[in-house]
This record gives C-alpha cells, structure tokens and sequence, in this order.
C-alpha cells in the first residue's frame, strides 16, 4: 500500500475539519489518532491521491475496512458505502440527538455497518456536547 506523504495526510485531515467524515466525531480530545482511510481500499483499485481519502476515526475505519457493497437494513437491497468524496453527508444523514438517522438506502445501510449508534459512541457524542464539540457543523 505504501505511506501516505506527510503533505496529503495534512490535506486530508484539514479538509475534514479534524473530524471522522463518516460519523462526525472530532479527533480534538479522542486518545487514538485517526485513520486515513481509502474510500475505495486499495485492494479493490483504489488510489492514494485525495480524491480518494477521508479521515476516519477508529472504528468507523474498522467496521468498514475493504466494504463497498453494503446492504440497506429496510430495503434489503445491496448500496455502496457513503463516499464522502463523493457524496453530501446531510443529503444521506441527520441528526437526532446523538444518534444519526440514515435518510437513504446509502445512509442507513452506513448507519447499519459502520454501527454508527452503539451505545458507546453515544455515550462519547454526549460528552462532546458538554465540551461544544457535538453535533458537528
């Protein structure tokens, strides 16, 4: 796979906002460092250029490791994963408190795999209100 420049890492992380561009969590007051992740991995074509990288915090860059075909939990029907390179995240999310509610196929299905409402990161979205850091912008 080969390192990520320093340069493009920088790009990546300042255009996100410090934030995992899946759920929204901000990397300020988190203990693990945030992934880089490949929106289309690798192993399946993907390319290490910026069109093709989002920040991802840990877990939602572990529960979607090389994923790209996801099925939408109402529709049974097979999406793709939210591309946040290529697609709005309020055309495909709101926000209910701290839980984030699929608005589409896409949404919901990414609410479902990257299971983006676990207690434990509602738990962490609460904490983040206390210090201004939830919902995001």
């Amino acid at each position: 796979m080969g390192a990520i420049p320093a340069s493009l890492r920088r790009l990546v992380i300042q255009r996100a906002d410090n934030r995992c561009e899946y759920c929204g969590l901000s990397q300020l007051g988190q203990a693990a460092t945030f992934h880089i992740d490949h929106v289309i991995p690798v192993m399946a074509g993907g390319s290490t250029t910026a069109g093709n990288l989002a920040l991802a915090c840990v877990s939602c860059s572990l529960y979607k490791g090389a994923r790209q075909d996801i099925e939408d939990p109402e529709t049974r029907k097979t999406v793709k994963i939210f591309n946040p390179r290529q697609q709005t995240w309020k055309e495909h999310f709101f926000w209910r408190d701290v839980e984030v509610v699929g608005l589409t196929a896409v949404g919901r299905a990414t609410v479902n795999t990257l299971r983006l409402n676990r207690a434990i990161i509602q738990a962490i979205r609460v904490e983040e209100e206390f210090f201004g850091r939830h919902p995001p912008p």
